[in-house]
């Protein structure tokens, strides 16, 4: 038998410890009290009759900004807080190991979160007698989850940066505010009248802009590329950031 990668025994270790505390059962009891209350009472999905998931999936940015960086908030700054990134470091792992761990192991976790809506499908079907199309479903899942996976990225790189949990938390819900906003229509309508070219470079950089498209159903590489570019770069400060505190 080969032996488990470096990466993959990070990520088990940080993936256990979600659970080993009831934080993680209050956060899927959270994320799917929240995208349920929004979808079916704020967002009048039954009073709609329409067999599909866009309300649902609408929602999502915005539980991600309240969500995620509760999950992130402590994977690097409760370590430089208690010291233990000193330990971690000395072992025989790269910066790069322990940052691809820690990173796909909140990003499992928020997955599973996600996973757990999957009874809303067939509920869908039945209640609305319809024929729900999978293939819009499919994409929408799955910008659901590339979204998830670029909020975790960030929440990663804002934890790096402090000792705080609570300064993460605040920093991660702020940057993810502001990409989600880069994208808000009425923004950008508002932006659009002083600054045109410049609105439009704004609102492409933003996450809504490259969901909606995910939502409707329409999977395209450039909305791929997009969540992959603001994953690796996120991670890649992640470590210029810590490799710095470490040198210091």
């Amino acid at each position: 038998m080969s032996k488990p990668s470096v990466t993959g025994t990070i990520f088990r270790r940080e993936f256990r410890n979600y659970f080993n505390s009831p934080v993680a059962y209050v956060f899927l009891v959270a994320f799917l009290l929240l995208v349920n209350v929004l979808t079916f009472l704020f967002g009048q999905y039954y009073e709609g009759r329409q067999a599909d998931l866009m309300v649902f999936f609408l929602w999502h940015p915005w539980v991600y900004l309240l969500l995620v960086p509760a999950v992130t908030m402590g994977l690097w700054a409760e370590e430089r807080r208690t010291g233990t990134i000193e330990l971690l470091l000395t072992l025989p792992v790269t910066l790069g190991q322990a940052i691809a761990g820690k990173f796909l192991a909140a990003w499992a976790f928020i997955g599973i979160a996600l996973a757990l809506t999957f009874p809303i499908i067939p509920t869908t079907i039945f209640v609305l007698g319809g024929d729900l199309d999978l293939g819009v479903t499919f994409a929408g899942y799955l910008g659901s989850f590339l979204l998830a996976g670029a909020c975790v990225a960030v929440g990663t790189l804002t934890s790096a940066i402090t000792r705080s949990q609570v300064v993460g938390f605040v920093l991660a819900l702020c940057v993810c505010l502001v990409f989600n906003l880069a994208g808000f229509d009425p923004l950008v309508r508002l932006f659009s009248g002083w600054f045109p070219a410049l609105a439009d470079f704004v609102a492409q950089c933003s996450f809504l802009r490259h969901f909606e498209a995910l939502r409707r159903g329409v999977i395209d590489l450039t909305d791929l590329a997009y969540y992959g570019g603001v994953i690796m770069l996120a991670l890649t400060t992640t470590h210029v950031v810590l490799n710095s505190r470490k040198a210091a």
